[in-house]
């Protein structure tokens, strides 16, 4: 049996930097560097490089989805076999698959690994749900460990909890929910937030792990701006403005990713003051 319950606390959603129209080894591996320094507990990122840069400071999760089942089985092996130590995979966007169709495609691909499986439910992208029935017929399976959770509905964690119990690893997909997130016994947050500032995030997530209210609400206030404005365009083009604020990456993306419009610009800086990241 997997161990389910290892992964706890602040991961970053790791965006990849781009130069010249190529990926940017160089500044990728000082994000995964930066990332681990200032607190943060695990990386989900472009698999090879963070394996290797990370080299065991901090547990790697990979995206590994596909709406095609034998596709995703190709990726989650293809992650086992490079040393992540979780894969994540999305529930099947497009074609709509029903509770039924999900279980199989889960199952096919938990029985085609041997490390932890985390379901990546995000009904605003792959316009399907998972039901708190089908994650517990799930969870009965060896190597599904817990949800990445992107509904932003809060009560479902009580629920999923109700259903599997606390061995259930519950990680938030959606910043500016996990306060309550976390109050209803969640684990941990697959963060975007995270990328700007790992260290608050860091900080909220310690703090409600160990039941600081207080104090994750005064974390709470300093960076739900930047919540915000990092998602008044689609992530990742305002994360990686703001990293390039931070000299940390260009804000290069790739089509049809486009680079994100001044009114956007300017609530991401200023949500960066407010949350004490630059001047």
């Amino acid at each position: 049996m997997t161990a389910r319950t290892s992964f706890r606390g602040s991961f970053t959603a790791l965006v990849t930097p781009f130069k010249n129209g190529s990926l940017d080894e160089k500044a990728f591996r000082e994000l995964v560097d930066w990332q681990i320094v200032e607190g943060t507990r695990g990386l989900v990122p472009v698999v090879q490089w963070c394996i290797q840069q990370a080299d065991g400071r901090v547990p790697v999760i990979a995206g590994a989805g596909s709406n095609s089942t034998a596709e995703a089985i190709e990726f989650a092996r293809h992650a086992e076999e490079a040393g992540a130590d979780a894969v994540l995979i999305v529930t099947p966007y497009y074609n709509k698959p029903t509770q039924d169709g999900l279980y199989r495609h889960f199952k096919a691909i938990n029985d085609a690994i041997g490390i932890p499986l985390f379901i990546y439910n995000i009904p605003s992208r792959s316009v399907i749900d998972m039901s708190v029935d089908t994650m517990r017929r799930l969870f009965e399976l060896e190597n599904v460990a817990g949800v990445k959770d992107a509904t932003a509905n809060v009560v479902r964690v009580s629920l999923q909890r109700q259903a599997m119990g606390s061995e259930f690893n519950q990680l938030s997909g959606e910043d500016a929910s996990a306060l309550g997130f976390m109050a209803h016994g969640g684990h941990g947050c697959i963060s975007v937030t995270a990328n700007v500032a790992p260290r608050l995030c860091a900080e909220f997530q310690v703090a409600c792990l160990r039941g600081d209210y207080a104090t994750a609400l005064d974390l709470q206030d300093k960076l739900m701006p930047l919540h915000t404005a990092l998602f008044l365009e689609t992530n990742p083009a305002p994360a990686k403005y703001a990293l390039s604020l931070l000299g940390k990456c260009e804000e290069t993306v790739r089509l049809p990713m486009v680079a994100v419009a001044e009114p956007t610009r300017a609530a991401v800086r200023e949500a960066m003051v407010h949350a004490g990241l630059i001047n």
